[in-house]
């Protein structure tokens, strides 16, 4: 099972479900919709947070928010 943590700089992948209910309503609500593409934007130093790219817009996430949300790569 990957994740958008797992994401290097530029990758991209599909959603395809979530492993927190709570959290992916809230996801869900900023664009992060089941078969929606995302690209790794930015990682910082220290590996938290993180900048995707979803839905025409860049989205920061903490890295546990990231690793809720599965994808195929």
């Amino acid at each position: 099972m990957k994740t958008v943590s797992d994401l290097k700089i530029t990758e991209r992948g599909t959603i395809k479900g979530f492993t927190d209910d709570v959290l992916s309503v809230k996801l869900m609500e900023m664009g992060c919709l089941p078969g929606t593409e995302v690209i790794m934007e930015l990682i910082a130093p220290m590996g938290d947070p993180l900048a995707i790219r979803v839905s025409g817009y860049h989205l920061s996430l903490r890295k546990e928010e990231a690793a809720s949300i599965i994808i195929e790569a």
